[in-house]
């Protein structure tokens, strides 16, 4: 399948996404809705999810992306593998997040990874970040008692300011007293990360618990 070439940052602010995200028939997507599940938010070409759905299968893992064209090719794959435990959605995370949170299948979000999120380096773009309050706020209102959430970025700033964000809420501990989680902690790692390390650069990580 041939690669689809698409912009690397699109602005979430625009009007062509400030539309809520519609949830698709969770029962139609996958196999077993009893099984836990693990939220990518910021999916892009969903590598991640691809290879964690195998390594996995007793877990079902949705990816949501904002640019669309990333999510039709993902959804491709996901077919030509016979994944029924993972799901791509296109969509903006910030637009009205509870709407695509309370429709998922209830006590189930155990996970949520936000990884290599867009920067948006200068401070009168922050936001068009991923993490903003108000996401937090509805992870924080459906993610299970005892679930986890996951950061990481190549840069310090943006991961600094995620994690400051997650700490802000009661609902969410952070998991390690060192300024950053040392080690990935799933099985696989983004491309993004593989990219970062096989340039001799840090990665910076955050793992929250949530009560």
């Amino acid at each position: 399948m041939a690669k689809v070439r698409v912009r690397q940052h699109v602005n979430p602010l625009s009007h062509k996404y400030r539309h809520p995200i519609a949830p698709p028939d969770w029962n139609q997507v996958y196999q077993d809705m009893t099984q836990p599940l693990h939220l990518d938010i910021g999916c892009a070409r969903g590598k991640f999810l691809l290879q964690m759905a195998q390594v996995e299968p007793e877990i079902n893992f949705l990816g949501i992306e904002i640019r669309q064209p990333l999510v039709i090719e993902a959804n491709q794959e996901r077919e030509r593998l016979g994944l029924s435990n993972l799901a791509f959605v296109f969509g903006n995370m910030n637009v009205a997040p509870e709407i695509l949170l309370q429709s998922l299948p209830a006590d189930k979000l155990f996970w949520v990874s936000i990884q290599f999120p867009d920067p948006w380096f200068k401070q009168r773009h922050s936001k068009r970040r991923v993490v903003q309050p108000e996401l937090v706020i509805a992870l924080a209102k459906y993610m299970v008692a005892g679930g986890w959430v996951f950061l990481q970025s190549d840069v310090e700033s943006i991961a600094l300011e995620m994690t400051e964000r997650f700490q802000a809420h009661p609902n969410f501990v952070r998991q390690h007293q060192t300024p950053w989680l040392e080690e990935n902690i799933f099985p696989v790692p983004t491309e993004r990360e593989k990219s970062t390390y096989n340039k001799g650069q840090p990665v910076y990580r955050s793992l929250f618990r949530v009560r």
